[in-house]
């Protein structure tokens, strides 16, 4: 945000022009804090949406279950149907459950984190996507028995005289779409933006299996009960995702306002941007934490990556670190000053507020420095802490100066070490020889997946508990 002093111009005197506020200088913490605090997990309503699930689950469940009796079972076709109207309230409510655990509650991330729910989304997905399609086989089989004909021609008879059931058909092939492309092997050989793009078809599939059921399903037709609960469901949901991943980011970027102040060059291929914006000292963050950050320019603005802010704001500026791994992030160093920037969050639970102790160490490598260079700044005052940083040269060490000067202001310890892996073995050993109280210390860590990987093992062998070492991963 620019600020000028109005000012009365003398007579004969041209008015001033608005001048831009100055770049902040980012090697020390501010003196006092200038943006609200980031707000802290609630556990006590994860504990209650568990509950919640574990109830709408069986309610759903007895509603599939209630329609069903003894002679319709003892007809042609009676079990394969009746497995095919269970399966489907039980996989479509897991469905719903999916969707919610990446709608980006605010409450909910910011307690468990995007990382924990990304894995629940994945946990459940098998067991929905399989449920599903019991439901699709179970249903052709139990009509071919039930008419006497082959299942080939059952489906043929389903898209042509049945009314929705092509489009659940489409909505289906685009469920199984989206599940194939989570695996492992093919989310590797993805691009973030491609995978991005056909889990957004998966809201599409979700649509068109409800207008099915509500309108073709034997358990909805006489059942008004049924109905409703089942609508509020789905609608529901759906409001809360337009509500909270539209309606909320566009208000609040609408206050926000931000732009590309500057993009300056940190290490090699290693770019800050600075942005600046109005109302920024209203903006809730703890540092450690993430935006998915849209740039509004060609290429780029229609999908959005998460960035940790390497710096707490200082508004009307906010600074981001990228590394230039893929498409967007490479493009990033060739934003002009001006830019529009929409942004969602923040999010992360990779936060002060998951201390323990009193005193920490953080260890970083590559730009995971970017969230403990901005956590330095956001740990209370009377925490001792250590920091250790991982580079194979020391020019890839992004804020390193910044690093120092922070850590120096607390009288903290800061470690450095540099080398290949081949040169330099970094474990258990050398992390205790760095840091010999570490096993009282709480440890957080960030990094690519590999070492995070390394360091959370060390941590195991060293004995220190599994509460006391935190990381969090952006990985899709």
């Amino acid at each position: 945000m620019s600020t000028t002093t109005k000012e009365q111009p003398e007579a004969g005197r041209p008015r001033s022009k608005r001048r831009a506020a100055p770049t902040p200088s980012w090697h020390q913490a501010p003196t006092s804090r200038s943006h609200l605090p980031g707000r802290r997990p609630q556990p006590y309503l994860t504990h209650l949406l568990e509950l919640l699930t574990g109830v709408g689950f069986a309610l759903v469940v007895s509603l599939g279950v209630s329609v069903e009796g003894r002679a319709a079972l003892a007809s042609a076709g009676g079990w394969p149907l009746a497995i095919a109207r269970v399966s489907a309230f039980a996989g479509s409510y897991l469905l719903l459950v999916m969707v919610i655990l990446t709608a980006r509650l605010p409450w909910l991330e910011r307690t468990v984190g995007q990382d924990t729910l990304v894995r629940w989304h994945r946990k459940v997905a098998p067991y929905a996507v399989s449920l599903i399609s019991l439901h699709v086989l179970s249903v052709l089989l139990g009509y071919s028995q039930m008419l006497k004909t082959n299942v080939m021609h059952m489906l043929w008879s389903f898209w042509v005289h049945y009314p929705d059931m092509l489009s659940s058909s489409i909505g289906f092939v685009l469920l199984l779409m989206a599940a194939f492309t989570s695996i492992r092997i093919a989310r590797s050989k993805m691009k973030y933006e491609t995978w991005w793009v056909v889990h957004l078809y998966t809201y599409l599939g979700l649509a068109l299996a409800f207008m099915h059921q509500i309108r073709t399903g034997v358990m909805f037709l006489g059942h008004e009960n049924t109905i409703r609960f089942w609508t509020a469901l789905w609608v529901g949901t759906g409001i809360m995702i337009l509500v909270l991943r539209v309606g909320v980011p566009l208000a609040r970027n609408k206050q926000y306002q931000l732009r590309v102040a500057s993009v300056t060059k940190e290490a090699p291929n290693v770019y800050s941007l600075t942005v600046t914006g109005k109302n920024i000292r209203k903006m809730a963050v703890s540092g450690g934490q993430f935006f998915q950050w849209r740039f509004m320019a060609k290429g780029l603005w229609w999908h959005s990556h998460p960035y940790s802010l390497s710096a707490l704001p200082r508004p009307p500026f906010l600074r981001v670190t990228v590394k230039g791994v893929g498409d967007q992030s490479s493009a990033v160093a060739q934003l002009k000053p001006g830019t529009r920037v929409f942004v969602e969050g923040p999010y992360g639970v990779f936060t002060h507020h998951a201390t323990k102790l009193g005193d920490v160490t953080l260890i970083a490598a590559g730009v995971g420095i970017t969230p403990i260079r901005a956590m330095l700044e956001d740990l209370p005052a009377h925490v001792n802490v250590n920091v250790i940083i991982r580079a194979t040269r020391r020019e890839d060490i992004v804020h390193a100066e910044e690093m120092k000067s922070l850590v120096a202001s607390r009288e903290g310890r800061y470690h450095e070490v540099v080398g290949s892996r081949d040169d330099v073995e970094f474990g258990e050993g050398l992390i205790e020889s760095l840091v010999p109280t570490i096993r009282t210390n709480d440890v957080f860590v960030c990094g690519p997946r590999g070492f995070t990987d390394l360091v959370v093992t060390a941590a195991r062998r060293l004995g220190i508990p599994h509460e006391h070492v935190h990381s969090e991963s952006f990985s899709f």
